[in-house]
């Protein structure tokens, strides 16, 4: 083999090596100067494709058409409420320290109240045992992260219905309507008399608190004035105020008349309500078949006067006569 042949080969073996190189590079997706190959544009969609619209929420109180009639445990099908029939029993986030709606009872240690009345009559509906229910104690931020994560099969802990809660979980329809208002140191009344009608923009200056997570500490941010101080719960918030590290605190009336009872030195204001406060049992958003069974229950309540009694039992003395039950809102 001459030496010219040598050398023609050799730069062959150099030119393929390099051309190898190239074939590399766009296998790995690593790009070498001047190989980086052509790309293909992706395919735009078909002009007579439907369009993709985002849903919309009109009213918050809007929840899904209740069963006609509350079915025997073998008669249901669906798969989430199966996984609780097997289970035997009904996990329920709830508050323990929501005097009057989820407190606990220094007596028997057991928690009570209108919340948890409302838990265990759907208990008792799909078991036949008030009883078959578990109450795990949750704070309000926990509410939305425990259904979403499927850690509890409901939540019975005055929920406020929002359009946007609808966004990450579903409701039951409104079982109990309420409204924020505020509770404030009797001192407060001390030093100026008209303190007694005073409603949040009336409270400039002062420390007013609410818990993280709650539609209260999001209306209490839009309101100039108040200085916004926070609690992992309303409890949390009169600790705070008993120990003058706030003046007044903000929320639900039925929650600031639990507050109220606890502790004499303490008033609601006369001011009325700033917020329309729909309460809905919350579920995880997926479960609507357990909903529709929610919502028979609840209308079951209020059809045979349980609901009533309910009221009478936890809320009468301190905010008066049960009045009628919310009208449920169907449609979703």
């Amino acid at each position: 083999m001459s030496a010219s042949t040598t050398a023609l080969r050799r730069r062959l073996s150099t030119l393929v090596a390099v051309v190898g190189l190239g074939a590399l590079a766009g296998c790995s997706g690593v790009t070498y100067a001047d190989t980086q190959l052509p790309t293909t544009a992706a395919p735009k969609p078909a002009s007579n494709a439907p369009a993709v619209t985002a849903p919309t929420c009109d009213n918050a109180t809007q929840s899904y058409a209740p069963l006609p009639s509350l079915p025997s445990r073998d008669q249901i099908s669906d798969a989430p409420m199966r996984k609780i029939i097997d289970k035997g029993y009904l996990t329920v986030g709830v508050s323990a320290d929501t005097y009057l709606f989820g407190a606990r009872n220094a007596f028997t240690g057991g928690i009570e109240g209108f919340d948890i009345d409302m838990a265990r009559a759907v208990a008792k509906a799909i078991f036949g045992d008030a009883n078959k229910v578990q109450l795990r104690v949750i704070t309000a931020n926990d509410r939305i992260p425990l259904l979403k994560d499927g850690e509890v099969d409901m939540v019975a802990r005055n929920m406020s219905m929002t359009c946007g809660r609808w966004n990450d979980i579903a409701f039951s329809a409104e079982y109990y309507r309420s409204g924020q208002k505020v509770l404030i140191s009797k001192s407060l009344v001390s030093d100026d008399k008209n303190a007694a009608s005073w409603g949040l923009a009336d409270l400039k200056g002062k420390r007013v608190c609410a818990p993280t997570g709650t539609t209260s500490l999001t209306k209490l941010q839009q309101v100039p004035g108040p200085v916004v101080v926070t609690a992992g719960t309303h409890t949390g918030c009169l600790v705070l105020l008993q120990q003058g590290k706030a003046d007044a605190i903000t929320g639900d009336d039925t929650v600031l008349a639990g507050l109220a009872a606890q502790d004499p030195n303490t008033v609601i204001t006369s001011a009325k309500a700033i917020t329309v406060e729909p309460y809905g049992l919350g579920l995880n958003k997926a479960d609507t078949y357990l909903a529709r069974y929610v919502n028979r229950v609840i209308a079951d309540l209020e059809a045979d006067g349980q609901w009533k009694a309910i009221y009478n039992r936890w809320l009468a003395g301190p905010l008066g006569p049960a009045p009628a039950p919310p009208t449920p809102v169907y449609g979703r």
